[in-house]
């Protein structure tokens, strides 16, 4: 086979691999977008009718959605919570990898595998040991009560023990400890910077599945003035039903922004340490 027809067919399989790509970018956008223009709907158009351009009644549905709920307080609730988990957990479950990975002491593989079998069990499964271990903490109906369950992540210690393996070398600490670096300050100053993408990839995992948890906060809190974003539109939706399906759009699309900026933020980070983490190391 000549090379002009083997970068014929390289062509064709590059083409129909962007079809492919925007063929599923297409699938994954349009239903974010029509979120978006469904929000500036009225409930009648958008019951009858489906719209790309946006409309005229967002300052409407805002109306609706405030005179029912403090969405706003709900934001502030659901970034608070979110972002002090995202924090507890990822230095935690760092700290824990670069323990099992760099650190050889008796039982180390028995606890990680122990570690990976609680992966096994439904998370909601442990929802009432959880609801008795906050009620002997006193801790019940405050935002504590979810942000230290979220603190330990086994798959985030899975995660970020395989990249420490594969891209933080002993030799790096061993350089550290003959410059007389304590075992904390080596992680702090030489492992940290390197591990980065995987502290951003599994920040991204913890942030959206501390702000879309629903069944926690019905459970461990009381006060309405406390619930997340999540559990607001839920009571936002009980209260129109399907009367005015605008402003639960429109709450939704409140919800959904954050993780987006979240993740835009993050992913950064993931790209430019792929890049030259390892390296800078």
């Amino acid at each position: 086979m000549d090379k002009k027809r083997t970068r014929k067919i390289w062509n064709m399989w590059d083409f129909l691999a962007y079809i492919l790509l925007i063929a599923i970018t297409f699938i994954c956008v349009v239903p974010f977008y029509s979120m978006f223009v469904n929000a500036t709907l009225p409930s009648a158009t958008i019951t009858t009718s489906f719209r790309l351009i946006p409309g005229r009644h967002l300052l409407i549905n805002y109306r609706e959605i405030i005179g029912v709920v403090n969405v706003w307080r709900g934001m502030f609730n659901s970034v608070f919570i979110s972002v002090l988990s995202v924090i507890g957990a990822v230095y935690l479950s760092g700290l824990t990898a670069y323990g099992f990975a760099k650190f050889r002491f008796k039982y180390n593989n028995a606890l990680f595998w122990v570690l990976l079998a609680t992966m096994m069990l439904p998370a909601h499964l442990g929802i009432i040991g959880v609801f008795q271990l906050m009620h002997g903490l006193n801790l019940l109906n405050s935002h504590f009560s979810l942000i230290l369950p979220a603190a330990v992540n086994a798959a985030a210690v899975f995660f970020i023990r395989q990249y420490i393996e594969g891209y933080f070398p002993d030799s790096i600490m061993e350089s550290g400890r003959i410059d007389g670096c304590s075992e904390l300050r080596i992680f702090h100053q030489l492992a940290l910077p390197i591990i980065r993408p995987a502290l951003a990839t599994q920040a991204i995992f913890i942030f959206v599945g501390s702000w879309n948890n629903f069944i926690g906060p019905l459970i461990l809190l009381f006060d309405s003035e406390k619930f997340p974003l999540p559990v607001m539109i839920q009571q936002l939706n009980a209260s129109f039903g399907a009367r005015d399906f605008g402003a639960i759009y429109l709450g939704l699309t409140i919800a959904v922004i954050p993780i987006l900026i979240f993740f835009i933020f993050c992913s950064q980070y993931v790209v430019k340490g792929l890049m030259m983490g390892s390296v800078k190391g």
